[in-house]
């Protein structure tokens, strides 16, 4: 992974080699931000890289959108999709919409015929039920909202992409965090030894037992875009509440579920969980 230094001391021609694929088929796009530097971080660095996007002439800026790989299951098996698109749409798992797939398809194809371009979407921070939901609102749009609306996925595209690619000062924001806090409000202290299972639209992605402190040695996501979606935490008292002075048979509580939906991939969230001998609190907290 090349520094940003070594990027800024690189010719145009390698610098934009170097920054090839951060932008589906087009090195026009750092071979125009060459000439700016040198840049001071990483974070400038893209916000130059999105000013040539954003400022091209319409019919470059169509040609370029019209370049990007139908989002599909049948994409995959295109030769000719990068690399880098074929990480993301495998990892973002459409074939997790079952039936809905096909009205994916159809409005897909909607939108390419009333548009001239395929949805752009950034995979990397939305669940498939969401994107979904994304393409159902934005075929709606009129074609310069639409237009807008891209570009705007192909910053948090490029934005990863970048990450990816170089290191140096002043890098993007693009991971979210997660995370638990169990207290025992009815003994005054820590509720640990707390397994708590963080489901994702139905899936289990991550689970973690409660430390002394009541907290999952290490956050439940962190350093990754939170996708956006619904998501689920099981917090499994039953061994907890086994010795509590209050116990009954059988246990009040045996598992706790706190729903929640997250729409900042970006964000902080920490998701509390307050015992006392029958009750629970919950709440967004810090």
């Amino acid at each position: 992974m090349p520094t940003l230094d070594q990027l800024n001391a690189l010719s145009d021609a390698d610098f934009a080699s170097a920054l090839d694929g951060v932008f589906e088929h087009a090195p026009w796009i750092p071979l125009a931000a060459a000439t700016q530097r040198p840049f001071a971080t990483v974070t400038a660095l893209h916000d130059a890289l999105m000013t040539v996007v954003r400022t091209a002439a319409p019919d470059v800026c169509d040609d370029f959108l019209r370049g990007h790989p139908p989002l599909s299951p049948k994409a995959l098996a295109d030769p000719a999709l990068t690399s880098a698109s074929r990480s993301e749409q495998t990892g973002l798992g459409m074939a997790s919409l079952g039936e809905d797939l096909a009205r994916f398809e159809t409005g897909s194809s909607a939108y390419e015929a009333k548009f001239g371009f395929p949805f752009i979407v950034c995979v990397r921070r939305q669940t498939p039920a969401f994107v979904l939901r994304g393409l159902q609102q934005r075929l709606d749009n009129d074609i310069a909202a639409e237009r807008a609306a891209a570009l705007d996925e192909i910053g948090y595209i490029s934005r990863l992409r970048l990450v990816d690619r170089v290191t140096g000062p002043g890098m993007p924001r693009t991971g979210g965090h997660l995370s638990s806090h169990v207290l025992d409000t009815a003994r005054g202290r820590p509720g640990a030894g707390i397994r708590i299972e963080l489901f994702r639209e139905n899936v289990l992605i991550k689970s973690g037992v409660t430390n002394r402190d009541g907290r999952t040695e290490e956050a439940l996501i962190e350093g990754e875009p939170l996708r956006i979606g619904r998501y689920e935490m099981r917090f499994h008292v039953a061994d907890y509440f086994a010795d509590y002075p209050y116990r009954a048979d059988p246990i009040w509580y045996d598992v706790i579920p706190v729903r929640f939906g997250i729409a900042e991939p970006e964000g902080h969230y920490h998701i509390p969980l307050l015992l006392g001998a029958w009750t629970y609190t919950t709440y967004r907290g810090s």
